[in-house]
């Protein structure tokens, strides 16, 4: 089995591999073209991220600086918005839904590094996928990682570390985080203002 097919299946591997670091290095030469394609060229910026991603929706909105590993291994639905600096290591998969939007300087990190030292110094590490379901506000500064479920239509506080499932409908702050409160219909605006 190849380095590629572990990290795929969530098998440790070394991460410094000949066919994974060329890999990286096509990715990287995408996100420094289009880190550095004007934003208001938004169709050409689009082009780029499909070239990249493994799927991308309808309504794709990724602002600069975006960075990720591989690019492949990332799925967004439709109508996602990401901010400033996020960061997605997409050595497994990251699924993303409809109608997610993402704050500024969010890590999304899926690897995680070998515990022993010396492991660890020859380059082994284990990938878990991250699953993001549909409608979820994601603040900023939060760190998501691998492993891990967000339910659908729910909240991710500012500055959160996401260490383990978070279930639908849902806001959810802290480091580590947990859950505050359910959303209920007295969240809703619109009712709050008749």
């Amino acid at each position: 089995m190849t380095n590629k097919e572990k990290m795929l299946n969530g098998i440790y591997y070394i991460s410094w591999d000949e066919e994974l670091t060329l890999e990286r290095e096509k990715a990287k030469d995408l996100l420094f073209e289009f880190n550095n394609t004007k934003p208001s060229l938004r169709v050409e910026r689009n082009e780029i991220i499909k070239k990249l991603f493994g799927n991308v929706g309808k309504n794709c909105w990724i602002e600069s600086n975006f960075n990720c590993d591989y690019g492949y291994n990332i799925s967004v639905g439709d109508n996602f918005y990401t901010n400033v600096n996020c960061c997605i290591l997409d050595c497994a998969k990251v699924t993303i839904g409809n109608n997610v939007w993402i704050g500024p300087n969010v890590g999304i990190y899926t690897p995680n590094h070998a515990f022993d030292s010396v492991e660890r110094c020859a380059g082994y590490e284990i990938s878990l996928p991250i699953e993001i379901k549909d409608n979820v506000w994601i603040g900023g500064n939060v760190v998501i990682r691998g492993g891990v479920t967000i339910g659908e239509n729910t909240i991710i506080g500012a500055g959160s570390v996401v260490t383990k499932d978070i279930p639908s409908n849902v806001i959810a702050v802290g480091n580590p985080i947990r859950i505050i409160r359910e959303i209920t219909e007295e969240d809703k605006i619109l009712k709050n203002l008749s």
